[in-house]
């Protein structure tokens, strides 16, 4: 998202009758032909795309809009948003650590080469390329944790700062192929608007779409055994896709979004 910051003037002008006065917008041509394409800081959009294997997550701040309309936001938001995406990005990079010495250190699997603020949440994308079944398993097992750890641990600390902060933190995860715009400063791709919709998903806090994620391949049992899979209606998407969601969410789901999940 760029700032469009243009040059205005207001001015007041005599009415024809000579009677009234009314104002007017006015501002130079150079500053009004400034107004194009470029403003969105994306390269040149006309050349050629790159496509990408990727993963994409998009998580979301539950309740975050309400938070925003309280008395004096301006004084609560950007605390809350600063100490949410310090904290956000080192989970992503702490979630992922193998082991680590003075010089360098050994990933579970490789770390988002694209993080964009949504407003009320952050899109990451991996690039999958090189990335095996254990390695996409290990980044959905690392997401899960921080949704918990908002939970369990942020959002403990953030409400001693702030009020009524969002307490919750959906994830919504689905791989597939993406492509470029521009200079490679944005991406577009089926998968993008399915991990947006996943984490819009009944009241779920973490889903993941079947498409390309075998969990129960990759993942170790006692792992795998948390999840179900489901068949569900995505909005756009299509009326019978399949989905992991959580054992213990599904569970506590109430009668009428629980039936949304059909069994196979």
């Amino acid at each position: 998202m760029a700032k469009i910051d243009l040059n205005e003037e207001q001015r007041n002008i005599l009415a024809e009758d000579g009677q009234k006065t009314f104002k007017i917008l006015v501002m130079p041509n150079e500053q009004y032909e400034l107004f194009n394409p470029d403003v969105l800081g994306l390269g040149d959009i006309g050349s050629r795309s790159e496509k990408v294997e990727a993963l994409a997550a998009i998580f979301d701040l539950s309740g975050f809009t309400s938070f925003c309309g309280q008395v004096d936001p301006d004084l609560a938001v950007p605390e809350y948003l600063s100490r949410f995406l310090d904290w956000l990005f080192g989970e992503i990079k702490n979630g992922l650590v193998r082991e680590k010495n003075e010089k360098e250190t050994v990933l579970w699997a490789s770390l988002p080469f694209l993080a964009k603020f949504l407003g009320d949440g952050v899109l990451f994308l991996w690039d999958t390329r090189n990335m095996g079944g254990s390695e996409l398993c290990n980044v959905v097992t690392s997401l899960w944790e921080i949704c918990c750890n908002y939970i369990c641990s942020f959002y403990c600390d953030i409400k001693r700062a702030v009020i009524q902060p969002p307490n919750v933190l959906r994830c919504g995860i689905a791989r597939g192929t993406i492509f470029s715009v521009g200079n490679g400063e944005d991406y577009v791709g089926p998968c993008i608007n399915i991990a947006s919709r996943l984490q819009k998903l009944a009241t779920l806090t973490f889903c993941v779409s079947r498409r390309g994620l075998d969990l129960e391949k990759h993942m170790p049992e006692e792992t795998a055994s948390n999840y179900v899979l489901k068949s569900t209606a995505l909005r756009g998407i299509g009326e019978n896709e399949l989905v992991w969601i959580r054992r213990e969410e599904y569970i506590k789901l109430p009668e009428e979004e629980r039936v949304l999940f059909r069994s196979l």
